[in-house]
């Protein structure tokens, strides 16, 4: 098959995984809700050189994620899909560099596998269904190694050098100066792993260096020149002070213990990681290309893993970097198996088969707590949990029938595996895709309900009404976007806090004076169930309803 038709190929079946269904469910908060806020406000303000949250400075983030997804709102509308299509392209993407990269490192056998696996392992596949900044992110990083290895393989092509820093420069006008982090530790790493440079040139490496700082440079000069140089200053002081906090304590209540990542790549890129314990220290005669980016992939992996397990701030995606190399070692593993299948470690079938009926079991078990969640509400201490369980969500035995499918599944590829390695492998991955995608149609919408179904239904009842609207004792995005607020005329709404600490105490509206001041219109409130009663104690506020551990007040 000619090598175009390959791509072609990719490219529909990636379509096919990652586009449909897009707007099926509506967006988490916070992360989700909160990069599309942005952008829905980027195009109601027409403020395209700085993001904002409830028409205030947003910090946090550069603005480049933010503006393809004002890009793919121009094009679908503002909603769901159009706030998700920027990552679903970067999986398209994704999946053809790894087919490329593969190819052109090591051979069409292993690339092909990489795809697939990467395809078929859970974390990679879901992100690609979401509206967060690091699938995009994480390509862009992955490029950018890619091209420096490629630099020393050519002798030093400026090609590489200009792709490499352009590469990193869009990383970091995406996420901001992390991705300089991760580059630097890496390359810092590998210098040392090698005991020199390695055949690189410092100039080539100052030089990749220097142009991935071009398009943030770029951004912020421009953003000066409209807005003032204080707002620079400010910006750059906020957004610094940000980063420096999601390093040195727990942001907004995200915890967790040293080991956490290591957890969730076990649990979250099953089944790529099973094969990762089929490792060997033994050295295999390998080509020099191919064995410098295997250690390449290893760094990669580490040095995100150990950063992120430092940093006191623990989210799930913050680790997601980690895939690439993962998935690329687990593929390599892979291909040399299905050439050698008798060199199968013992423990990497056991393994297999106790990870995924975990996960099946879970699958299997949760349409049971839908179906017998009245005799569970009452064992359950967190009354905001208990409102949840009380809506109304259809579930069903048959349901339960995925999770078997899943464990039987996982079962027969491992039996399969022993007989035709290769064999086994292709049922996997079908396995994996095929409850994957039930996951995501069918039960992540439940989920969903029982979460902040109810919340997000009463945001969307106020749409378009000229109301103020406002979430008490817990911080929502979702208050803003599905309820498509405007501007606010009233110069006593909003206040900037410039002193912030944490995530949760972003420039926001004077809750204050909401509930206490003179308003123009009037003004909506929804709290949690456990912080109803101090508000319902408030004589201004009379309460027009509760639902699923939600309760929702009103101004007098």
């Amino acid at each position: 098959m000619p090598n175009y038709l390959k791509y072609i190929f990719i490219i529909c079946a990636a379509s096919m995984l990652f586009f449909p269904f897009l707007g099926h469910v509506h967006l988490f908060d916070w992360d989700e809700i909160n990069f599309a806020e942005c952008a829905r406000e980027m195009i109601v303000s027409k403020e395209y050189l700085r993001a904002q949250i409830d028409f205030m400075p947003f910090w946090e983030k550069p603005p480049f994620f933010i503006w393809l997804q004002v890009l793919s709102m121009k094009l679908f509308g503002v909603g769901e899909f159009a706030a998700r299509f920027p990552d679903a392209l970067a999986g398209v993407v994704t999946l053809c560099v790894l087919f490329y990269a593969g190819k052109k490192i090591v051979n069409e056998k292993t690339a092909t596998w990489w795809v697939v696996i990467y395809a078929a392992t859970w974390l990679p596949h879901f992100y690609f269904h979401s509206g967060i900044i690091d699938p995009t992110f994480n390509l862009f990083i992955f490029l950018a190694i890619l091209q420096v290895h490629f630099l020393r393989l050519s002798g030093g092509k400026v090609m590489h050098v200009l792709l490499a820093g352009c590469f990193l420069g869009f990383a970091v006008l995406t996420k901001g100066p992390v991705a300089l982090l991760i580059a630097a530790l890496t390359m810092v790493v590998y210098l040392v792993i090698n005991r020199g440079l390695n055949s690189y040139k410092l100039l080539h490496l100052f030089c990749v260096a220097f142009i991935g700082l071009i398009p943030v440079a770029a951004w912020l000069g421009l953003a000066v020149l409209h807005y003032g140089a204080a707002y620079g200053n400010w910006f750059l002081s906020e957004f610094l002070i940000y980063q420096v906090r999601l390093f040195s304590t727990e942001d907004a209540d995200h915890g967790g213990p040293f080991f956490y990542h290591f957890i969730v790549l076990l649990i979250g890129c099953f089944p790529a990681s099973v094969f990762l314990f089929q490792y060997s220290r033994k050295k295999i005669s390998e080509a020099a290309g191919k064995a410098d980016f295997t250690k390449w992939m290893w760094i990669l992996f580490w040095v995100v893993l150990i950063l992120f397990s430092v940093v006191k701030t623990k989210i799930v995606h913050y680790s997601s970097l980690c895939y690439f190399p993962l998935t690329y070692l687990a593929a390599v593993q892979i291909s040399r198996l299905i050439d050698n299948p008798g060199n199968i470690k013992k423990w990497i079938r056991p393994v297999l088969i106790s990870i995924g009926s975990i996960i099946a079991l879970l699958i299997a078990l949760l349409p049971l707590v839908g179906i017998y969640k009245n005799k569970l509400i009452p064992l359950i201490d967190d009354p905001f949990v208990r409102g949840n369980l009380r809506a109304d969500v259809a579930w069903s035995y048959s349901e339960c029938l995925w999770g078997i499918v899943y464990m039987a599944g996982i079962i027969t590829a491992a039996i399969m595996m022993k007989k035709e390695f290769r064999k086994g492998l292709i049922m996997l991955c079908c396995i994996q895709i095929l409850i994957i995608e039930v996951a995501l149609v069918h039960f992540t919408p439940k989920i969903e309900a029982f979460s902040q179904g109810a919340a997000i239904e009463y945001y969307q009842g106020l749409a378009g009404k000229d109301v103020y609207i406002h979430s008490l004792g817990f911080k929502s995005y979702a208050t803003l976007f599905y309820s498509r607020k405007q501007p606010s005329l009233n110069p006593s709404y909003q206040s900037l806090r410039i002193e912030s600490k944490g995530r949760d105490k972003q420039p926001e509206p004077n809750e204050k004076w909401l509930l206490r001041g003179k308003l123009d219109k009037p003004a909506y409130f929804i709290c949690k169930v456990q912080d109803s009663t101090k508000y319902a104690l408030l004589p201004q506020l009379e309460q027009t309803g509760s639902r699923n551990g939600f309760v929702f007040f009103r101004r007098r």
